[in-house]
C-alpha cells in the first residue's frame, strides 16, 4: 500500500512530524516499509513561460527560446527539448540553481554560459532532470494556470513524502488512503474528516437489467448508466499525480477515476461500454467451457469455480479480478456503465493465482471490502466522470443479495491483561474501542463489540485484544522476561540424537543435503510404487504437487545436479520427513488424520569409494560398500541383509535391512530403467532407513575381563552353492554350546574349477573360526570337541552341510 502524506492529511492531520506518523503507524500495526521524498533536493526552479522560440543559427536540434519567469525582463535560454515551443509553462532552473545530483554524486550546477555560441541565462527542465520520473521525451510541461515565477516544488507539491505500507492480510480495512487515516486517527487522537457523498441527480431514467444468480459471489451490485460521457478527457494533473505516488499510472480519465476512488476509499469498481453489453447482465458462476479475454490481453477459461459477470451473449468480466476487453472503454465510447459491487472473499480468493496473474481489486476483494457504501461510492465515482468527462447520469440500481452477518465478539478485560501482560481496565478497552469507532457495550468483566461492515478481521476475543493493545501502544507494554521452570531433560542412552546420525554418516564420508519434501508425481510413481500420493491443494511449482513419501528422488536430484557441475564422486545424504497415507492416524497438535509422518535417513553413494588414488583400483561404488556403511550406522546393533525387490532399485542387487527381524529399510543399486531415465553414466547405490530403528542402541553392559585365555577351533564344511553366510552364522550361532560360544568368522570360501570326489558342482566349502571360552575355568578338550561336534551337527541338519575331510 503506497500513498503521498500530503492526501493523508487531508483525512487527518495530527500535529506530528513526517517520521512520527511513520513511527506511529508501525508501532500501531501498520508498518511503514519505506519512507521517501517525492522529489530530491533542488533549488532556485521555477515556473516558467515561453514567449518566443526561435531556431538556433548555429544548430539544427536546438531552439533559442525567451522566457518570462516573473522577473520583468524575459530569459535567453538555449533548449533541445522537441516540445520547446511558444505558450506553454514549464520548469525553468535560473542561474545559480542546483539540479538533482548525477552520477558522480553532486549537485548540478546551472551557470551562465554559451551554446554554440549563444548565451543561455538558465535552463529549461524535463522530469527527469529533475528526478521526478524516468521521462526524458521533452520538458515537463505544466497546467496553463501555474503562476509564472513560483517555485517548482510548492507549484507540484514536491516536500511531500510517499509511505509504503507492508499490511498483514487481517488489515483489509487499512488498503486506503482513507483507511490509513481512520488508524491514524484512532492511534493519535486527531480528528477525521469523515467524507461527503453528495447524490448526483439523474436526468434521466435508464436502466441497465442485472441479475444477481449466486448470492454466495455476490452479495451486493450496484451500478447506474451514464450517458455522453468525452472519454477523450484528459485526465487533471492532480488526479495523475496523486495516482503516480501510489503507484499507479494514468491510463485514461475513466480509468483513472476508478484507481483514484480504489485508492481513495479502497473500492474497487468497473466501467463498461454500455454499448458494448449485449442485452442484461448476469452475475453468476462461470460455465465450463467458457472463454474471457481480458484487459491485460490473456484469454482464460472459466469453470463453475470462478464467478463471472456475463451479458446474454458472452463472459465480460472475471468477478472482483478484472474486466473483459470486449467491453473495455475506449475513445468512441459514449455511454458507460459504472459499477461497484461486494464479492464474497471466499468467492476470490485464489483466483488471481490460478490464472498467474494479480490485481489490485483482487488484492481487496479477497480480502474483504465494506459491503454498506457500495451506492455511496458510485455516487463518488459518478461526480468525478461527470466532473471531468461531462455526461448524463441515471437513477442507482442497487440489488441487496445476501450480505455478511456482523456476529459480536466478547472481550473478557481480565484475560486481556493476561494476554497482554500488564493491568488493563474496562475503562481503557472501551475508549479503545470508541477510538476505533467499534460499537461496544460493557457489562460485569466483559465487552460486547460489533465489528462494523468493514472490519472482517474482528472475529474472536484475541483480535479485540490485539485492538487494544495497538491503541494502548506496543511501546507502552512493559518488558517483562519469561519466567518458567527449566528442568534438564537427560537423554536415554537408549538413543542417540540425530545430530550424532549425522555426524557418523559425515565421519563416513557423505555430505549432508536439504531438500524440498514437494516433489514430481512421477518420482512417487516410479521410485517409491505410490500411486496414490498425498497432492499439494496449491503447489509452489508444477513439478513440486505432491509430498514425498521417499527420500530416494530427492537424492538422485542432487546426484543429477553435481554431474551436471563435472562432480566425479558423490556421497550424500539426508535425514528428512515423508508422508505416508494411514488412516489410523488422528488430528493431534503434531500429526493429521490420515498422514503418517516419520522420519527417513537416505544415502547414496557414487563414484569410487575412496575417490581418485594410486593404491587400488575400483570399478566404483557396489553393494558391499554401501552394505559397510549400513552396518556401522547401525553399529552396535546386528542388521541382517536379506534379497527383496524395490521400484527404485536393481532386481539382483537389493536387499531388505531388519533388526531383531524387523524390517527398517532398503539397500540397493538403481534399478538400470531408472539410471537410464536420469541419463547416470554409471549407476548410484542408495539406502534408505526409519530414523527410529537408526536412534535406539543397546545400552552398554558391563562385562568383566575374561581371566581364562579362549580356544580357537577352526572347521570347514561342505554345503550347497546356495548357503549364505547369514544363513551358516545363523545355524552356528543356534547350536547348543552350553555358552561356550563367543564369536563365529567366516575366512574362507572355496569352490574348485572343477568337480571332484570331495566336491560336487554344487557345492562349496566354508572355513569358519570359532572362539570359544568360558569365564569360570580353562576349556578342557572334551568341552571344546562337544562344543565344536554341537556345531557341526546343527550345520548338517539346517543346512545339509558336512565336515570337509
Amino acid at each position: 500500500m503506497q500513498f503521498p502524506e500530503s492526501w493523508l492529511r487531508e483525512f487527518c492531520n495530527p500535529p506530528l512530524t513526517t517520521q512520527q506518523i511513520a513511527d506511529t503507524l508501525t508501532m500501531g500495526g501498520l508498518e511503514v516499509e519505506e519512507l521517501r521524498p517525492v522529489a530530491p533536493p533542488f533549488s532556485k526552479v521555477v515556473v516558467g513561460e515561453i514567449k518566443e522560440a526561435v531556431q538556433h543559427p548555429n544548430a539544427d536540434r536546438l531552439r533559442v527560446c525567451q522566457v518570462d519567469v516573473g522577473q520583468g525582463a524575459l530569459l535567453n535560454i538555449v533548449c533541445g527539448a522537441p516540445n520547446a515551443r511558444v505558450g506553454i509553462r514549464v520548469p525553468t532552473a535560473l542561474v545559480g540553481a542546483a539540479l538533482p545530483p548525477g552520477d558522480d554524486g553532486k549537485p548540478f550546477a546551472i551557470k551562465l554560459g554559451k551554446l554554440r555560441g549563444v548565451e543561455s541565462q538558465g535552463m529549461l527542465c524535463s522530469a527527469r532532470e529533475l528526478k521526478l520520473s524516468d521521462d526524458h521525451g521533452g520538458l515537463l510541461e505544466l497546467d496553463a494556470d501555474a503562476k509564472i515565477g513560483a517555485d517548482i516544488r510548492e507549484v507540484l507539491n514536491l516536500d511531500d513524502h510517499v509511505f509504503t505500507l507492508k499490511l498483514t492480510p487481517n488489515l483489509a480495512h487499512a488498503l486506503s488512503v482513507y483507511g490509513v487515516a481512520r488508524e491514524l486517527a484512532a492511534l493519535t487522537g486527531a480528528p477525521l474528516k469523515a467524507p461527503a457523498f453528495e447524490p448526483v441527480k439523474p436526468t434521466h431514467d435508464a436502466k441497465l437489467a442485472v441479475k444477481v444468480s449466486a448470492p454466495d459471489l455476490c452479495g451486493r451490485f450496484s451500478g447506474r448508466i451514464v450517458r455522453n460521457v468525452n472519454t477523450k478527457a484528459k485526465t487533471p494533473q492532480w488526479m495523475v499525480d496523486r495516482l503516480a505516488r501510489c503507484g499507479q499510472r494514468s491510463v485514461t480519465a475513466l480509468v483513472d477515476i476508478s484507481n483514484y476512488v480504489m485508492f481513495e476509499f479502497g473500492r474497487p469498481s468497473h466501467v463498461f461500454d454500455l454499448d458494448k453489453i449485449h442485452g442484461a447482465l448476469d452475475v453468476r458462476w462461470g460455465r465450463a467451457g467458457e472463454t474471457l479475454k481480458l484487459l491485460n490481453g490473456n484469454t482464460i477459461e472459466v469453470d463453475e469455480k470462478v464467478g463471472v459477470i456475463a451479458d446474454d451473449r458472452e463472459v465480460e468480466s472475471l468477478a472482483g479480478i478484472m474486466g473483459g476487453d470486449s467491453t473495455a472503454v475506449s475513445d468512441d465510447t459514449k455511454n458507460v456503465y459504472v459499477e461497484a459491487a461486494f464479492w464474497w472473499p471466499e468467492a476470490v480468493q485464489g483466483r488471481s493465482r490460478r490464472f498467474n496473474f494479480s490485481t489490485d481489486a483482487g488484492h481487496r476483494f479477497e480480502r474483504g471490502v465494506d459491503p454498506s457504501l457500495t451506492v455511496e461510492h458510485i455516487e463518488h465515482v459518478t461526480r468525478l466522470v461527470i466532473d471531468i468527462c461531462g455526461g448524463e447520469a441515471g437513477p442507482m440500481d442497487d440489488q441487496v443479495a445476501k450480505l455478511p452477518g456482523r456476529k459480536p465478539v466478547t472481550l473478557r478485560v481480565a484475560r486481556a491483561s493476561k494476554v497482554i501482560g500488564m493491568p488493563i481496565t474496562q475503562a481503557q478497552c472501551l475508549e479503545a474501542f470508541k477510538r476505533l469507532g467499534l460499537d461496544a457495550q460493557a457489562s460485569e468483566g466483559t465487552i460486547t463489540v460489533t465489528p462494523p461492515p468493514y472490519r472482517f478481521d474482528l472475529t474472536i476475543e484475541e483480535d479485540l485484544i490485539e485492538e487494544v493493545t495497538r491503541i494502548v501502544g506496543y511501546n507502552n507494554l512493559p518488558t517483562t522476561p519469561p519466567l518458567a521452570p527449566i528442568t534438564a531433560r537427560i537423554p536415554p542412552e537408549s538413543r542417540r540424537s540425530r545430530f550424532a546420525v549425522r555426524r557418523l554418516l559425515a565421519s563416513l564420508g557423505y555430505q549432508e543435503t536439504i531438500n524440498f519434501s514437494f516433489v514430481e508425481e512421477s518420482w512417487e510413481r516410479d521410485l517409491a510404487g505410490n500411486a496414490n500420493p498425498i497432492r499439494l491443494l496449491n503447489p509452489i511449482a508444477s513439478q513440486m504437487s505432491v509430498m514425498r513419501s521417499s527420500l530416494i528422488g530427492s537424492l538422485l536430484q542432487v546426484l543429477k545436479f553435481n554431474l551436471d557441475h563435472r562432480a566425479e564422486r558423490v556421497r550424500v545424504f539426508e535425514v528428512g520427513r515423508v508422508f505416508e497415507r494411514d488412516d489410523g492416524v488422528a488430528t493431534t497438535d503434531t500429526t493429521v488424520r490420515g498422514v503418517r509422518q516419520p522420519m527417513h535417513v537416505g544415502g547414496l553413494a557414487y563414484g569410487e569409494p575412496d575417490g581418485l588414488q594410486w593404491g587400488r583400483k575400483s570399478a566404483g561404488a557396489d553393494f558391499y560398500d554401501m552394505k559397510g556403511d549400513v552396518e556401522a550406522l547401525l553399529s552396535p546393533l546386528k542388521a541382517e541383509f536379506a534379497p527383496a525387490s524395490h521400484p527404485a532399485m536393481h532386481p539382483g542387487r537389493c536387499a531388505v535391512v531388519r533388526v531383531d527381524g524387523r524390517p527398517i529399510g532398503m539397500l540397493g543399486e538403481l534399478h538400470p530403467r531408472w539410471r537410464q531415465a536420469w541419463e547416470l553414466p554409471h549407476a548410484p547405490m542408495l539406502f534408505e532407513l526409519d530414523l527410529e530403528a537408526v536412534v535406539a542402541r543397546k545400552v552398554p553392559a558391563f562385562e568383566a575381563v575374561p581371566k581364562f585365555q579362549p580356544a580357537v577351533r577352526d572347521l570347514a564344511v561342505i554345503v550347497d552353492d546356495k548357503v549364505t553366510h547369514g544363513a551358516l552364522m545363523n545355524a552356528v550361532r543356534g547350536a547348543d554350546t552350553g555358552g561356550l560360544l563367543r564369536d563365529a568368522l567366516l575366512f574362507d570360501v572355496y569352490k574348485p574349477k572343477q568337480s571332484s570326489a570331495a566336491l560336487a558342482d554344487s557345492e562349496k566349502s566354508l572355513a569358519v573360526r570359532l572362539t570359544l571360552a568360558s569365564a569360570e575355568a580353562t576349556l578342557t578338550d572334551a568341552q571344546i570337541d562337544a562344543a565344536v561336534a554341537a556345531v557341526v551337527d546343527r550345520i548338517a541338519r539346517d543346512l545339509g552341510g558336512r565336515l570337509r575331510g
